[in-house]
């Protein structure tokens, strides 16, 4: 499986952030990936981090023109993609991947699970809860899951998809420097390994008024070992991994029959 990283610095305007994600998109078609995914929100500033500003306009729909583009382009390079936006669906707000097939097809759209309900995270202010809960997709290249952002602490994120024979988990994400990436780092290697699949976090980068976003995408193997690591810079980070070393490790698992989660 060949996936790309878009570690992404983002633009005021969604015009701008939409042509840089199908500028991405053909970078990583040329480069043989066979699933590309982004950061959190990719298409807006990170409102979420401001209290009291007017979201509303960031909104997209699934029918609507940017996820149409991007539709469209995967088509043009059979390409899979991930975008994490900001989705309106009857009339709610979302912090919401979807996924596109190399068709151009929606296989489904992943919401973020948990919300957030403390003083110091403001992400309520914004999102809806999900109502689909954590979802896996069946894609040419092997089971993809997603966790968005904040479900990551959560331990039944990346354990229901690995219980849904998940090889890799994908992670869009909004980490910024004055938190502690190291921590971060550490929480990726034990729900890799907890959960004997790859995991890949995918970060914003670049400063958002006082917002700067810390970058250091990365991707954990099903034993723990980190196959890549990225800086603080905006770049496509290409990666191959191998999703027999998921499965087997999953099948010689002696703790997935030990925990409450249905499969």
């Amino acid at each position: 499986m060949k996936i790309a990283m878009a570690q992404m610095r983002m633009g005021p305007t969604i015009e701008e952030n939409l042509a840089k994600t199908l500028l991405l998109m053909e970078r990583a078609a040329a480069l043989d990936a066979e699933l590309i995914f982004f950061p959190e929100v990719q298409l807006s500033p990170f409102f979420a981090a401001k209290r009291g500003e007017d979201a509303s306009r960031w909104l997209v729909t699934a029918d609507g023109p940017e996820i149409t583009a991007i539709r469209d382009k995967a088509r043009e390079l059979g390409l899979c993609v991930s975008p994490n936006v900001y989705l309106s669906e009857n009339g709610k707000p979302y912090d919401a991947s979807l996924m596109i097939d190399g068709d151009g097809e929606i296989l489904g759209v992943s919401k973020m699970v948990h919300i957030p309900q403390t003083e110091n995270f403001w992400e309520q202010d914004y999102y809806t809860p999900s109502d689909t809960g954590f979802q896996v997709y069946d894609l040419p290249c092997g089971r993809v899951g997603i966790v968005i952002c904040f479900d990551r602490h959560v331990p039944d994120g990346v354990r229901s998809c690995a219980r849904q024979g998940a090889e890799l988990v994908i992670i869009p994400t909004a980490n910024l420097t004055t938190e502690n990436m190291g921590l971060f780092e550490m929480e990726v290697r034990g729900l890799a390994v907890q959960n004997r699949c790859f995991v890949a976090m995918c970060n914003r980068v670049g400063q958002e008024g006082e917002l700067r976003f810390s970058g250091q995408s990365i991707l954990v193997a099903p034993d723990s070992r980190i196959d890549f690591k990225a800086g603080s810079m905006e770049g496509l980070y290409l990666m191959d991994l191998n999703p027999e070393e998921a499965r087997r490790a999953q099948a010689d698992c002696c703790w997935f029959e030990h925990d409450l989660l249905p499969r």
